[in-house]
């Protein structure tokens, strides 16, 4: 695990998403590479986070194990939301004659919820901080530079591209949401409470 890479790469898609797009076009790294590199890490950096946050600040009445679910139902909700995110981008990709390439669309989704990962651990940390994850529609716009580096768009396609992909991540993530939040309540008051 390259900390280093990790810091500089969340960073330069923060500062300078464009830029960063730039890089990540042409170093054609494999998928691999993004989701050990890149995606795990964050993804279990706001999963440690949320146990954090569960343990000491939300509810200190409730048994560790809360916690610990806790922690899994976020990690769960970012893993199968960002791989569910890019199929559906390859889908809207191959629907509109922009290609079908999942590595792309992959890319495309994980990198741009870079914004979106820094919100999700000061606010799963802290809770009355939930509003920073407003922050997080920032990612809109590194998904915006990244779809017309990587895809390259006609312009009359950017728009529609971009309305299809948040509405249906909107949609896979509140889904996920409720189905997981559900899972974890029964699963802790069924066992463990």
């Amino acid at each position: 695990m390259d900390f280093r890479f990790l810091y500089h790469r969340t960073k330069y898609f923060i500062i300078s998403p464009v830029k960063a797009w730039d890089v990540v076009h042409r170093e054609n790294r494999p998928m691999k590479f993004v989701r050990g590199s890149f995606f795990m890490p964050l993804t279990i950096l706001v999963s440690i986070s949320a146990f954090l946050g569960s343990m000491f600040f939300i509810n200190t009445t409730l048994k560790p194990m809360y916690s610990v679910l806790a922690a899994v139902n976020t990690f769960l909700f970012l893993y199968l939301g960002i791989y569910a995110s890019a199929f559906v981008v390859r889908e809207i990709m191959r629907a509109t004659d922009m290609g079908h390439d999942f590595l792309v669309a992959f890319k495309l989704v994980a990198y741009s919820m870079a914004p979106i990962f820094m919100s999700l651990t000061v606010s799963r940390l802290f809770e009355s901080l939930l509003f920073i994850n407003l922050l997080g529609l920032y990612g809109l716009y590194v998904f915006w530079t990244g779809m017309e580096v990587m895809v390259n768009p006609p312009d009359h396609k950017k728009l529609p591209m971009i309305i299809a992909t948040v509405v249906s991540m909107l949609i896979i993530f509140f889904l996920l949401q409720i189905i997981l939040s559900k899972l974890t309540e029964t699963v802790y008051f069924a066992i463990f409470a």
